[in-house]
């Protein structure tokens, strides 16, 4: 028979930590494109992808775009290069914290509640920095991340293939 305190003392068990999410991500805001000229370089608003600019607000950074105005509950990465417009937040996540996990985080946030609007929702960076999140040490955030990462590969390859079978089917 096991003592609880034997199973006990040979677990290891890494602490996760409470953190507001501005020390997890940089909350940038997004600009208006329409003095660049057309390009190669996606930018994006709340809504996704809208065309293509000449140059970037990040090159090298890779980040999640949140919306500032509108839709402000369907966030989604944002691989560099890119623009966004200035409806759209992009957090760029800090050193030492992984962009899969910290989407992860993003994706279960309950931005409506953070919702500072009487009309259209409208997100601050002051209500986004706030946030209270729990993150474990880094090596984790990877295998955390890299795991609902391929969880969600794997839905879009279901979604595409059900699309071609109802195409298929249609014809």
């Amino acid at each position: 028979m096991l003592r609880k305190g034997l199973i006990c003392s040979s677990i290891k068990i890494a602490a996760w930590e409470q953190r507001k999410l501005w020390v997890v991500v940089d909350v940038r805001g997004g600009k208006d494109y329409k003095h660049l000229s057309e390009g190669d370089i996606p930018v994006y608003g709340t809504g996704g992808y809208m065309l293509g600019v000449n140059e970037a607000l990040s090159y090298k950074e890779d980040a999640i775009g949140i919306g500032r105005k509108g839709t402000i509950d369907k966030p989604y990465i944002l691989k560099a290069p890119f623009w966004t417009v200035d409806t759209l937040f992009y957090a760029v996540p800090r050193e030492n914290y992984d962009l899969d996990f910290v989407f992860d985080l993003f994706q279960n946030i309950d931005w409506k509640k953070k919702d500072e609007s009487t009309g259209v929702p409208s997100l601050s960076k002051t209500a986004i920095n706030e946030i209270d999140v729990i993150v474990p040490k880094e090596n984790e955030q990877k295998v955390v991340g890299a795991y609902f990462a391929r969880i969600d590969n794997l839905i879009t390859l279901h979604q595409c293939e059900h699309s071609l079978i109802k195409e298929a089917q249609d014809d």
